[in-house]
């Protein structure tokens, strides 16, 4: 008994705290239909006795019923006489009744279910989008994609046999009670059985929970190799490596199986066994309520009739919770997800920012990971529609330096300023937005160069002449026009079919297309051909003094003529000056 209870709180209602956090409580709404549904369904049964007495004239119709006899007293009370066929259209109504509550019960079930999965992913993305950078760099990329695409079906998956577990729950109690009413000493027997068999189910029950988080923790992992799959897919494939890393991919999908076989095993024991021995106490239940108490089958016939209802939603009610268990790793893992996103959401000031008016500025800047600086004591004013570069050797802190100077790594207060603002005071994802961004490996998607530029804005001929404006300031227009489609031309998966000179100058434009005031190029050239570099160049000369730019190059003669150049030494030292001053 001490098993059943630690069982029942955490398994049977704990679960239910993490449902109401997205649905409140209409969850019980459901619950509520279904006990009206039963109420209906069991009403509807009762006037099978009536019905019976009145075909064998051997009997007074109410007789054998029990307390459940107020049903008939109720009809009388009525004014409406038992006859077989008062009797037949009493049931055919309590029955139409049922069918009507029946389908409001799963109509509002499938939309519970609907609004559930879609509060999920809408909150799940809403942390991920607000999710601080820097402990977005060592968060698990297989967990987050898993948990955004496979765990979220098996979570749907969760809900759906969670409350139809419930409700056939509660239709079973309803049934009991029923049953209870029309013989206790026959209601007590039986349901004594279905909770000791209940019991025997434990241990399945808990392999299969168990097997649930082994393959929440497999799917992460499988989730992990095949993401770095496709981003390394060149690599693996010319050096022939493809063929070890499947090997890791498919022991994996092997672990992920056997676990899934385990849950399917458990789950097909359960089936086997349940009908059968819930039969068995049914069985014993008529036998000792004949043998020892001597009662008629008569007198047992209307408990037996609810039973044979409430153990069929019994039946139904352990197949749904060991399907449920089957997924029940999935919650788990969805509220350490969204703690783990809650506890590292970034701080957002209250004061928007808008056009860049006169600059940034770091005063003695110090930042560092793993308890050593990278930056340490440094002083930097850029003015707006200046032009900065910035070099140094690797492992001097320039993309640190940058991603401080974009607002996705925050400094202790006083350190950096924005328009003479501080950086802690200001709304970043305002800040952001005047700001464009240009990688090394900047991001193309799968999709027509014209949404690679106005990032999916709807298609006008004022959009249309934008794209065209930013590709020509990015250098970009001529290589698109010669494209079948051109604006319409569908770029492969990561720009696989553009040259790295198209990708970054496609990347270029995306950003101007923005109305952006800071534009940063981080070590956009560093791998480039020497004629892409050159266009690069092009685009940075082009652009200087319509646009406050940042940029890191691998080589000094990429920004000799920025207004300033950072240079970055080791040992946290630097300089600030021209071209001319630093050689």
């Amino acid at each position: 008994m001490q098993r059943l209870k630690k069982l029942l709180p955490r398994q049977f209602f704990g679960y239910l705290g993490f449902f109401r956090g997205y649905l409140g409580n209409t969850v019980f709404i459901a619950l509520a239909a279904s006990i009206l549904v039963a109420v209906l369904d069991g009403i509807g049964l009762t006037m099978f006795l009536p019905l019976l007495q009145l075909a064998d004239q051997s009997a007074a119709p109410g007789g054998d019923m029990g307390n459940m006899a107020f049903v008939v007293d109720a009809i009388r009370g009525l004014g409406i006489p038992l006859t077989v066929t008062s009797v037949l259209l009493l049931m055919l109504l309590f029955f139409c009744l049922k069918g009507v509550a029946k389908f409001a019960t799963s109509f509002y079930t499938v939309r519970q279910k609907q609004r559930f999965i879609t509060r999920v992913r809408i909150r799940n993305l809403d942390l991920l989008a607000g999710y601080d950078y820097r402990a977005f760099t060592t968060a698990d990329s297989g967990r987050i994609q898993n948990t955004f695409s496979g765990e979220v079906e098996r979570l749907n998956s969760a809900h759906h046999n969670y409350f139809q577990m419930l409700q056939q729950a509660v239709i079973c109690l309803v049934y009991v009670g029923m049953a209870y009413l029309a013989n206790p000493r026959f209601a007590l027997i039986v349901g004594v059985g279905g909770l000791l068999s209940n019991l025997l189910f434990s241990r399945i029950y808990r392999v299969t929970e168990e097997s649930s988080r082994r393959m929440t923790a497999e799917a992460h992992r499988f989730q992990g190799y095949l993401v770095q799959s496709v981003s390394n897919y060149k690599f693996l494939k010319a050096t022939d490596l493809i063929g070890r890393y499947r090997q890791r991919i498919a022991a994996v999908i092997g672990s992920l199986e056997r676990e899934q076989r385990r849950v399917g095993t458990m789950h097909a024991i359960a089936t086997a066994v349940r009908e059968p021995l819930i039969l068995m106490i049914v069985v014993a239940g008529i036998l000792i309520q004949i043998t020892w108490f001597a009662d008629s089958l008569a007198s047992i016939l209307l408990s037996l009739l609810f039973f044979y209802r409430g153990l069929t939603n019994l039946v139904a009610t352990q197949s749904y919770y060991n399907s449920f268990l089957g997924n029940a790793g999935s919650i788990e893992n969805m509220q350490s997800f969204v703690r783990e996103l809650a506890a590292q959401q970034e701080r957002k000031g209250s004061r928007v920012v808008g056009p860049l008016r006169t600059g940034l500025t770091l005063r003695g800047l110090e930042y560092g990971f793993a308890d050593a600086d990278l930056l340490r004591g440094l002083d930097l004013t850029i003015r707006k529609n200046e032009t900065l570069g910035i070099v140094g050797e690797s492992g001097t802190g320039k993309t640190t330096l940058v991603n401080i100077l974009s607002g996705l790594l925050t400094v202790p207060p006083g350190m950096f300023s924005i328009d003479g603002q501080d950086s802690n005071a200001i709304d970043l994802p305002a800040y952001r937005r005047r700001i464009g961004y240009v990688t090394q490996e900047p991001p193309v998607f799968m999709d027509t160069i014209y949404n690679n530029v106005s990032f999916w804005e709807a298609w006008t001929p004022e959009a249309q002449d934008r794209a065209w404006h930013a590709l020509e300031l990015a250098h970009a227009a001529d290589f698109v026009r010669s494209l079948p489609g051109q604006l319409d031309a569908r770029i492969g998966i990561n720009g696989i079919n553009l040259s790295g000179g198209q990708r970054q100058r496609l990347a270029i434009a995306r950003e101007l297309y923005r109305d952006i005031d800071i534009l940063v190029l981080d070590e956009a050239t560093s791998a480039l051909d020497s004629r892409s570099e050159n266009l690069i160049q092009r685009n940075i000369e082009s652009l200087a003094g319509s646009y406050t730019m940042i940029v890191i190059a691998h080589r000094l003669s990429t920004i000799r003529n920025a207004d300033k150049i950072l240079y970055l030494k080791p040992e946290q030292q630097y300089e600030v000056g021209t071209f001319q001053e630093l050689c």
